[in-house]
């Protein structure tokens, strides 16, 4: 019985601490895009931290863009995706303080080992053309989520080709490994 509550208490005090580890994952480091007065309320649109901030995250997001689409079963950069990473490597370039991950994503037609293959492509183009337009390659880091996240649901083309994407998620500060 000893050995028992041992082991509860042990495996409690490591929930717990997983549990307050709040940068684990690289997300401590990740800037608020809703940042604003007390509830939320105050400074939109007029100050650092806001969409018409060119400095701040919600400008590179909503402004410039962060994502960029895909024909199917491809994993070229069309002229709009080059236009749009044109952009964001500019913004990356004047805000060096901050890296990016880049997420490769697909639909969900075909097997999750083809479109976790499919989506590392797509975030590898993506990498690939923000390095050739001067961003540091350490800076940058990508992953591939194939079709485990999608953001539209249904078995519809208007669907699909909103899945087929690469999104550029900045954040202050290093990469984590």
């Amino acid at each position: 019985m000893k050995l028992f509550t041992r082991a509860v208490f042990l495996t409690a005090a490591l929930g717990l601490a997983a549990c307050s580890q709040n940068g684990r994952f690289g997300a401590g480091n990740d800037v608020d895009l809703n940042a604003g007065g007390a509830n939320g309320a105050g400074t939109a649109g007029a100050g650092a931290g806001t969409a018409s901030d060119p400095r701040s995250p919600a400008y590179f997001q909503q402004a410039i863009g962060d994502r960029v689409l895909f024909a199917v079963d491809q994993s070229s950069l069309s002229a709009s995706a080059q236009a749009t990473l044109d952009g964001q490597a500019q913004w990356l370039m004047t805000n060096s303080d901050y890296t990016a991950i880049i997420e490769g994503h697909a639909d969900e037609q075909g097997t999750r080992e083809y479109n976790l293959a499919l989506g590392a492509r797509r975030a590898n183009a993506v990498h690939e053309y923000l390095v050739s337009r001067g961003v540091a390659a350490n800076r940058l880091k990508f992953v591939s989520y194939g079709k485990e996240r999608p953001i539209e649901i249904c078995s519809d083309e208007a669907c699909y080709s909103k899945n087929r994407r690469a999104v550029t998620v900045i954040a202050a500060g290093g990469l984590t490994s």
